[in-house]
């Protein structure tokens, strides 16, 4: 069947048109043209889109030119991942891949030959192919020239017509060559774009595995965190219902000493009515005779006291109950005398008064501050602490030691880890302080104390954005440090609150 030359400006229909030098090498190729560009394709560096050229592979199986790796390598410097698939690859030198090697030396070769073949077989062979494939349709004449006007397969008849008179013509050859090149070049661009999108499309597999691998874990850790929550909330409701038991029996037991001494006094007094009724009930000599002695007899009344402190005070067992783990946050002992404390011990103030309380040791002497009730040796521990729009105020952690009546060097040297908003600027309360840029004024300051780790780390829980971070070595026990700041005039008179409903339980392997 002959080749019918054809009008076309799309250049991909001719990787068909051959001369009748070539025909009986390529005509048993023309079969396998397809398997041909997929075996180039599969000796192609994806790096540099050339056949391979000392090949050598990685353990995930991807080969590439030796040359071309170890320039793509120098690029990433520290990092050392397959171009491909981004895995990770070892420090030792690549595999040298011989086979690979040995297929690609021997394309290249045929390759060679076969352009060799196209610029001198002029054979028999040659002819006959021509005679039974790539004929002239029109004219029954052997197809050797090129139109590059047309982009047409001419045989010498179509050359001397009218249609391409004037026009450049060339050797079939020399016009397949030329524009397979132009191709080739052309190809280029579009297999580095095909392995980018290729790694982009292992980057989102990558991404969905990952987020599988966060959503598992995080649902683990859910369910962790929430069984010690109930059993939290288990032991907690054990111990409040014991409580009240104890507290109902002593308030019993209260009761019943007071009932029998009344019960006691009932006898005496009824003994007594019953004296007295006696006496008035007998004769006139023998009443005035007794009247002395029964008047000294009389008993004084009593009246009864009421039993104080003898009912269930419901309040102190239900107050707060979901929040049980914050009541008695803010230790009564080591406040100042010119702060006032909430009756649920979770706000703390500058009242602007001064107030007569005991000078005991653990109380500070000038400054308006005040300790959590509970120290920290070792583990997880956080708060949250509502500052509102207060205009002054410090936040942090104090070790154990600090003089509490002298002067104190407010920095992590002295034994404090806090941050301050004072005059418009937040800071963190280092030597010299370091100035703090935030995102908007938090309302809500969360204080994370990871004792082992050494860390004390700041945040706004609200956008959970970080504030600041300490590091250091922790060798003494540490309480949660408030400051509600100076009030002057009643500048600043609201309190900081800790906030109970921000409740979180940490398994000891996780933060």
């Amino acid at each position: 069947m002959a080749l019918r030359p054809r009008a076309s400006s799309q250049p991909l229909k001719l990787t068909f048109f051959q001369s009748s030098k070539l025909n009986s090498f390529l005509r048993p190729r023309a079969v396998s043209s397809q398997s041909g560009s997929m075996l180039e394709d599969e000796l192609s560096c994806p790096i540099c889109c050339e056949i391979f050229k000392d090949p050598v592979v990685l353990k995930c199986s991807h080969s590439f030119c030796r040359a071309c790796l170890k320039q793509f390598w120098n690029k990433k410097k520290a990092r050392r991942e397959c171009p491909v698939c981004r895995r990770k690859c070892s420090l030792t030198e690549p595999t040298v891949s011989l086979a690979l090697k040995n297929v690609a030396e021997t394309f290249l070769k045929e390759h060679g030959c076969r352009g060799a073949t196209a610029g001198t077989g002029a054979g028999d062979t040659g002819k006959q192919a021509v005679t039974v494939d790539f004929k002239c349709s029109t004219h029954e004449e052997v197809l050797k020239l090129f139109c590059l006007d047309d982009f047409e397969v001419l045989c010498c008849v179509c050359h001397t017509s009218k249609k391409h008179l004037g026009h450049r013509v060339c050797p079939i050859e020399e016009g397949a060559q030329d524009l397979k090149a132009e191709l080739k070049n052309e190809l280029i661009p579009l297999k580095k774009n095909l392995r980018c999108l290729y790694e982009a499309k292992q980057e989102c597999d990558d991404t969905t595995v990952h987020i599988k691998n966060q959503t598992q874990a995080t649902e683990k850790q859910i369910k962790e965190e929430f069984e010690e929550l109930r059993e939290f909330l288990r032991r907690e409701e054990e111990e409040r219902l014991a409580t009240l038991q104890k507290d109902d029996k002593e308030k019993k037991e209260l009761v019943k000493k007071k009932s029998d001494s009344i019960a006691r006094d009932i006898l005496t007094f009824s003994h007594a009515v019953i004296a007295i009724e006696n006496e008035i009930a007998s004769s006139d000599v023998n009443f005035l005779q007794n009247y002395t002695n029964t008047k000294k007899a009389q008993i004084p009344p009593k009246n009864p006291e009421k039993v104080s402190g003898a009912l269930i005070n419901v309040p102190k067992h239900v107050s707060s109950l979901k929040y049980h783990v914050w009541e008695k946050m803010v230790d009564l002992v080591q406040y100042y005398s010119w702060l006032s404390l909430t009756s649920d011990l979770t706000s703390v103030a500058n009242s602007g008064s001064l107030q007569q309380l005991p000078d005991n040791p653990e109380r500070f002497g000038h400054f308006v501050f005040v300790l959590g009730s509970e120290g920290f040796t070792s583990g997880r521990h956080a708060w949250e602490v509502e500052v509102g729009d207060k205009v002054e105020w410090m936040l942090g952690v104090v070790k154990e030691s600090i003089d509490r009546k002298g002067r104190i060097s407010g920095c992590p040297e002295g034994g404090f880890w806090m941050i301050s908003y004072f005059e418009g600027e937040y800071s963190a309360m280092t030597r010299p302080s370091t100035p703090l840029h935030l995102e908007g004024e938090p309302t809500r300051v969360r204080v994370q104390l990871d004792y082992d780790s050494g860390e004390v780390i700041f945040s706004n829980p609200v956008n959970m954005t970080p504030i600041y971070t300490f590091n250091d070595f922790f060798t003494q026990k540490l309480y949660p440090f408030f400051c509600p700041g100076a009030n002057i005039n009643g500048n600043n008179p609201k309190p900081l609150k800790i906030c109970p409903a921000k409740v979180a339980v940490w398994n000891s392997a996780t933060w």
